[in-house]
């Protein structure tokens, strides 16, 4: 590629995703909107004229009309591996959607392509970007709350699932463990390092989907740490934080408005970041993703962090199916960069 001062990126999709993505894009240093495309041309249309670039009808239509760097794919998931071979073998840098895959097939088989090809792959996982986030991972690594041994996790909301792709299976690979739990196990993950054992729970569905709305993810890490994941389509827990991290010192919570710590033997909470941004978390994101592929950094998210989700995932449905603890099989690698979002 061509030294640029930003890349130049394509959207493939303009669905719900894809309008975080249009707010966040203009904010970026590193990378700068060249097209976008969605197999509803009134969508696509809509979408690039909000920002002022081309829109098309395909993704093979826009590839071959707008030279690009690379491209952000926020399609539903059953599309990925389709979609990103295609650029990989274009050459086209890809920062893919999370979950990157359906199964760990398909995802192995979208990293042979990358590798083929010599262009970058990497999923988005947006809550590594998060400051809140990275500033929790840098106090719980400085042993600020002393060796931690529970960790809580919470995504849960009330959304009417009835009339949206991720509740068809044939989309969307499954139901809300596939697709909220993406991002509690990178979470994890960052935090903990790799995933040893899980059994997934499926809680009573309340709504009439063919998949899971509600589900309890229990976890234990390589490292010790036990976590306890709920998530869900049909139940808010009232609760103003997202991830709890309990250790021998003290504990530590990441919240959606604020983020806090407390150390055994104090009485007050100590407070720390700015909440929850999602703007914030996606700007990140793409420059971290558009810096790499101009060979300035590292990604935060390495292609082995990609993998090792869909693996945890894929595990946790075979524990749903046999109601057992599952021992993750996986090609799984401890994240260790520590560099700021």
């Amino acid at each position: 590629m061509k030294n640029h001062q930003q890349i130049r990126l394509g959207l493939v999709g303009a669905g719900a995703i894809a309008q975080t993505y249009a707010q966040a894009i203009p904010n970026c240093q590193a990378a700068e909107l060249k097209a976008v495309a969605d197999a509803r041309p009134e969508a696509a249309q809509s979408l690039a004229e909000k920002l002022n670039a081309p829109g098309f009808d395909s993704y093979q239509r826009m590839a071959e009309s707008v030279e690009l760097d690379a491209v952000i794919v926020c399609t539903p998931p059953v599309t990925h591996t389709e979609i990103c071979e295609y650029f990989l073998q274009r050459k086209v840098a890809v920062l893919c959607e999370k979950p990157l895959a359906i199964d760990r097939d398909s995802a192995r088989s979208m990293i042979a392509a990358a590798q083929s090809s010599g262009a970058l792959l990497t999923m988005a996982s947006k809550f590594r970007f998060v400051q809140d986030v990275f500033e929790a991972r840098q106090l719980i690594s400085s042993g600020l709350i002393g060796d931690v041994v529970l960790f809580e996790n919470t995504f849960a909301s009330c959304v009417d699932m009835s009339t949206r792709w991720n509740s068809d299976p044939l989309v969307s690979g499954g139901g809300v463990l596939i697709d909220n739990g993406t991002h509690s196990v990178d979470i994890m993950r960052y935090l903990f390092g790799p995933v040893a054992q899980l059994q997934a729970v499926e809680v009573k569905r309340i709504q009439d989907i063919p998949v899971e709305d509600s589900v309890r993810l229990f976890v234990r890490t390589q490292s010790g740490v036990t976590g306890n994941i709920d998530l869900s389509w049909s139940l808010h827990k009232e609760q103003p934080y997202y991830v709890g991290v309990y250790g021998s010192r003290g504990t530590l919570l990441v919240g959606w408005k604020q983020s806090q710590y407390r150390v055994h033997g104090t009485e007050e909470w100590v407070s720390f970041g700015g909440g929850y941004d999602k703007v914030q978390a996606f700007c990140s994101q793409i420059d971290n993703f558009s810096r790499a592929v101009q060979g300035e950094e590292e990604l935060l998210i390495g292609i082995e962090d990609a993998l090792a989700s869909v693996e945890v995932i894929e595990a946790a449905y075979d524990s749903l199916w046999k109601d057992s603890w599952i021992a993750v099989e996986a090609t799984e690698k401890a994240a260790t960069d520590t560099s700021r979002p």
